[in-house]
């Protein structure tokens, strides 16, 4: 094991805010810190936190997506002053490209990161996946929709064994696939919790109300993946990013649902076996191991307790009540721009929903609205991605407006 210097894009959110605590809790053998965080960027909805975690982890750097530098600078002056930190001025990045700055500072320095963790929310994390891509650093994604959207784009960027998964269930399947030879994969089985809605029917979905699609059962997330989560838009993204990640085809890349969600997801071989990746319900695993890949962190989070009674189930997918995973795979099947609009409409939806102005059921009807409306482009760029997302976004709400 080696120290790393770590990078953390999104350390606000829930995946970040963990990602901070494996660092501070790993250590080498010899008790010295395993990680270093060298760098932070976040939206800067919550710049105390934003300060909170710079002073706490020393960084060098910090971005933020809004222009102004001046209240975090404050924040940072007082939080250091508190916490006996004399001289701690590190540089600040603002605006809506402070990520990418981020994802690449230190590059060819001393400061190079080892390791980038992108753990931004949405397709925004794009251009800061290129940017972590164009370093040497191995790329912890926990921003799946960087993936999804970029699509062809991310994997040429990409060296080979630079692109780390940090999704629960893909984090599953790439230990799980150490296992057996390419040759050798049958089938790639992705778990679904459910959500909580787990067992209805589309009539009885259709009443729902954001509150009842914000209680997940098992994970504590933010609203979009959450929702998504309801919806099983988020299976579907994850059906895509298998694909994406493991060369495997669509047909042969399954969704089953296991409530318990200590199954993360499971490799099927040729000869028959099944290799399944378990643990308790912590993204603190996956994130640790998408730090140090291919070497596990010790005490990254608990084990399953093998002196108690338990019992797992699966269920096969409800294709009538959430046909999301279906539709994911036929814009995959599509590909080009076909996921980055499929991803573009969910987000315009979810919003919508939340803001009470669409019902639940909506969201994924809409989505498939705008995917048959839309014409691939012949050649993947980030320009076309993006003017893709852009169409995406504004023919979503015009046919939301409508159903208003």
């Amino acid at each position: 094991m080696q120290h790393r210097k770590v990078i953390i894009l999104g350390s606000t959110g829930s995946i970040g805010t963990q990602a901070i605590d494996v660092v501070e809790r790993a250590t080498l053998a010899d008790g010295t810190p395993r990680f270093t965080v060298t760098a932070l960027s976040a939206g800067g909805g919550n710049l105390e936190l934003l300060a909170e975690q710079a002073v706490q982890t020393r960084a060098l750097a910090i971005g933020i997506a809004t222009d102004d530098a001046g209240p975090l600078r404050a924040l940072l002056d007082s939080r250091a002053a508190a916490a006996g930190l004399h001289g701690y001025f590190p540089e600040i990045a603002t605006g809506p490209g402070a990520s990418s700055v981020i994802a690449a500072w230190g590059a060819g320095t001393s400061h190079a990161a080892d390791v980038v963790l992108n753990a931004i929310t949405g397709s925004i994390g794009l251009a800061p996946t290129l940017a972590a891509l164009g370093t040497q650093a191995i790329l912890a994604l926990a921003n799946k929709e960087s993936l999804i959207v970029g699509g062809q784009l991310v994997k040429d960027a990409a060296s080979p064994g630079q692109l780390v998964p940090v999704d629960s269930e893909h984090s599953a399947l790439a230990q799980a696939l150490r296992s057996g030879t390419a040759d050798e994969v049958r089938k790639l089985v992705v778990t679904a919790s459910g959500g909580p809605f787990r067992g209805r029917t589309r009539a009885e979905l259709a009443d729902v109300t954001p509150a009842q699609a914000l209680k997940h059962p098992t994970w504590d997330m933010g609203p979009m993946v959450t929702t998504n989560s309801a919806t099983l838009v988020n299976k579907g993204l994850e059906v895509i990013e298998a694909h994406l990640l493991f060369d495997v085809p669509l047909d042969r890349i399954e969704a089953v649902v296991h409530p318990q969600s200590v199954v993360h997801s499971m490799v099927e071989f040729t000869d028959g076996s099944t290799m399944a990746q378990c643990s308790p319900p912590d993204m603190r695993l996956p994130i640790a191991l998408g730090l140090g890949w291919p070497e596990r962190v010790p005490g990254a989070a608990l084990a399953c307790d093998w002196t108690k009674a338990a019992t797992w189930t699966f269920e096969p997918l409800d294709n009538e009540a959430f046909p999301a995973v279906e539709l994911a795979k036929e814009a995959a099947r599509r590909g080009s721009t076909c996921p980055a609009v499929y991803n573009a409409a969910n987000e315009e939806a979810v919003y919508a929903f939340h803001a009470g102005r669409i019902s639940f059921l909506d969201i994924v009807d809409t989505i498939a609205e705008v995917l048959s409306e839309h014409t691939p482009v012949s050649e993947l760029t980030l320009e076309s991605v993006l003017e893709a997302e852009k169409w995406a976004r504004a023919r979503t709400n015009e046919l939301l407006a409508a159903k208003g």
